[in-house]
């Protein structure tokens, strides 16, 4: 197991217990790049260095600065600053350091995802504190709320969200949020928005399309597809193939189809839940299976005209249509 992020005391009222929190999220990229000279194709480093080093002698190279010889420094008037020392940092009186204080319980549905910055696992500090922990979960899991308080880490005071993880999972967990003044106001990117009248057709069907659509999130579908496209440029580079290009695809000119016909076609063409048998096909290591099918535009609801799989059923149902017709006019 991993080096806990942070230990203290989770503390209700007059409960209080040990824990420990784990970082929750990892990196998984496997491209990694460095910076690289291009005229010698030596790696380029960095080094930290006196500023009037560089001003006095800017072609010359300049001594780095040992690490243990930088210290933090505030900046009170111009060059002047305050020097503060790490040692003095990790004693700043912070009671948060070491005890997270829950001050209110909240709804999970209060819990807005702007608010959400980073997941941490929360487990017991030892055997002695699981009953305690325990405890406070099962009430958690049960009550469906989330304790708030406070908690110092990477050189700050977080709010911090405490919830019983999901499921039959015996852990809880912990989520670092922002605070409000941290969000910019949404109606300054809101409020140019065209207002538009709402046609109750259009609404009907595109509440239809998204209950077609609706199926259990499953987050192992989705992949990296920007991680994919590096790993084929690197392949191409080393193997001395063609590079691979972004194909940006015209839309034809010339045929135009209102919100309405977008939302119908969508409605009759949209494909299975991916919870369905169909859906579960294994792609093959050479391809990636696609986030949405090939007749949706992610761009929202201008959805398109149906794919090249669903033509032959568009053609038979446009027939039936038309047979349709043919019989009424007769009649």
């Amino acid at each position: 197991m991993a080096r806990p992020y942070w230990s203290g005391h989770i503390q209700i009222s007059l409960v209080s217990f040990g824990v420990k929190l784990f970082v929750a999220t990892e990196a998984k990229s496997e491209i990694r790049f460095h910076q690289i000279s291009r005229s010698t194709g030596e790696r380029v480093r960095h080094q930290k260095v006196l500023a009037s080093a560089l001003e006095q002698a800017p072609d010359e190279a300049a001594t780095p600065v040992e690490k243990d010889e930088i210290v933090k420094g505030y900046e009170y008037t111009k060059d002047q600053y305050v020097i503060i020392e790490p040692s003095e940092i990790a004693n700043l009186r912070v009671p948060s350091k070491h005890t997270v204080e829950i001050q209110q319980f909240v709804s999970l549905d209060e819990l807005a995802p702007e608010y959400l910055e980073k997941p941490y696992f929360v487990v017991p500090e030892n055997d002695i504190q699981a009953e305690a922990f325990a405890v406070v979960r099962a009430a958690l899991a049960k009550s469906k709320k989330a304790g708030l308080g406070k908690i110092a880490f990477s050189g700050r005071e977080h709010i911090l969200a405490l919830t019983a993880a999901p499921g039959d999972e015996r852990g809880m967990m912990a989520y670092s949020m922002r605070y409000q003044e941290e969000l910019r106001k949404p109606a300054e990117y809101f409020s140019d928005i065209k207002k538009v009248a709402i046609d109750k057709d259009s609404l009907e069907l595109a509440e239809t399309l998204i209950k077609k659509r609706t199926a259990k999130f499953d987050p192992r579908k989705f992949t990296d597809g920007y991680e994919i496209a590096l790993k084929e440029l690197v392949d191409a580079k080393l193997k001395h193939l063609p590079i691979p290009k972004d194909e940006v695809v015209e839309p034809k000119r010339g045929q135009v189809i209102n919100l309405m016909d977008a939302l119908r076609k969508s409605v009759q063409d949209s494909e299975a839940p991916a919870g369905n048998a169909a859906s579960k096909k294994k792609p093959s290591k050479s391809e990636t299976a696609p986030l949405f099918p090939e007749h949706e535009e992610k761009s929202g609801l201008k959805l398109v005209r149906p794919s090249a799989k669903s033509a032959p059923n568009a053609s038979r149902a446009a027939a039936k249509t038309t047979k349709g017709s043919a019989k009424r006019k007769s009649a």
